[in-house]
């Protein structure tokens, strides 16, 4: 007598242990299009972010900041770029002559800080519903568990008999939901860590370059 496969134990799945199934694997292919989206994401900002900043380090020493505003421009999908352009935009918007009064500075600073802001949501745009799959997936595999246990305890209970075929289909039932319970959540959780670990570097490199930024301008301010 052979075992039941994969697919034997979704013929003999209640609608209800398969509505579950379809939950999860709903959740499971929201999950892996939030990881690629973010993925693609994170990797066309770093990409784009390690060709700008030399090449905008190089245009601000020699006080080019039209050229580095245009770079900028061209190198969109960079949060370093996105930043920067913000503040330089900022600073040439309202700096008038040689002078540099203290308020032009410190409306720049301000731009950084919102243009950071805003680099920062996008980033975690989408890595909140990671967060919630890997936490409730588990509990609606659990569930199905449930549903699959009563099953076979109703299996013993109509057929009058403790066998192994009165609670088979029960059982098949809670190990498949069960497992694909994890199956969902383990990859979300890992992938949550990850991409707000990412989050948390791109936070620090804004950070830095806008910090880079301000002392540019006092030092010409000087």
């Amino acid at each position: 007598m052979g075992g039941l496969n994969l697919v034997e134990m979704l013929k003999s799945m209640t609608p209800l242990a398969i509505g579950v199934v379809v939950i999860l694997l709903i959740m499971s292919f929201w999950s892996i299009t939030i990881m690629i989206e973010r993925y693609l994401t994170f990797r066309t900002a770093k990409k784009q972010s390690l060709v700008f900043a030399p090449a905008v380090v190089e245009c601000l020493k020699d006080n080019r900041i039209d050229e580095a505003i245009n770079l900028a421009e061209q190198h969109k999908k960079s949060h370093l770029a996105k930043v920067l352009a913000s503040g330089l935009q900022e600073f040439q918007a309202h700096v008038r002559g040689g002078e540099i009064p203290g308020e032009i500075i410190e409306s720049s600073r301000r731009a950084l800080e919102r243009a950071t802001a805003l680099g920062v949501a996008e980033f975690k745009r989408g890595i909140s519903g990671l967060a919630t799959i890997g936490s409730t997936a588990p509990f609606v595999g659990l569930f199905g568990t449930t549903i699959g246990i009563i099953n076979a305890f109703q299996g013993m209970r109509t057929q009058e008999t403790a066998g192994i075929g009165a609670v088979a289909g029960g059982i098949s039932e809670a190990l498949v939901t069960t497992a694909l319970g994890l199956f969902v959540a383990v990859p979300a959780v890992w992938m949550y860590n990850y991409f707000i670990n990412r989050v948390e570097v791109f936070t620090v490199e804004m950070d830095n370059i806008s910090s880079e930024l301000v002392d540019y301008f006092l030092k010409k301010r000087r």
